[in-house]
């Protein structure tokens, strides 16, 4: 329990740092899956540089989302004709299906390297990461007085 708090406070650490961010969100999730898969030396040694590689590609993705489609989003919806929405869509759905594509290798890759079962768990650690980062951003814009969608944020 211990671990996890301090893995939580680098995160948040982590996310209001401005320098390598990427960086250091990649480490803390480094420890954070290391910890819940239990890996034993010889299987951390096959996993990480499959998963790594595989890391990169999806944070490609992202990326590429980031800039073909969200910024085209930010720029307004109002602006938008019907054929630049047909091309958004299809593009959505071109990322998606490349998502699902490299979910599928490197699972395929894992199963030489680690159980089903623990293949199962990082799917379910990589979701509960996510949510304790965004969790974590959120409270310290909270902290800073700023609001959210739903107004300012208290104690519970």
């Amino acid at each position: 329990m211990k671990k996890l708090i301090f893995i939580f406070l680098l995160a948040s650490i982590a996310m209001q740092a401005q320098d390598g961010k990427h960086e250091k969100i990649k480490a803390l999730k480094t420890a954070y899956i290391t910890e819940k898969l239990s890996l034993t030396s010889s299987e951390a040694e096959k996993f990480w540089p499959i998963y790594n590689k595989y890391d990169e590609k999806f944070h490609d993705l992202r990326m590429k989302e980031r800039n073909k489609i969200f910024q085209k989003l930010r720029d307004g919806l109002d602006k938008l004709n019907d054929n630049e929405a047909n091309a958004l869509i299809d593009a959505s759905l071109s990322i998606e299906s490349e998502e699902l594509s490299l979910r599928k290798q490197l699972i395929a890759e894992l199963r030489d390297v680690i159980s089903s079962k623990k293949i199962i768990i990082l799917k379910k650690t990589e979701d509960d990461f996510k949510r304790e980062l965004l969790d974590r951003y959120r409270n310290s814009k909270g902290e800073k007085g700023e609001k959210g969608p739903k107004g300012p944020k208290g104690p519970k």
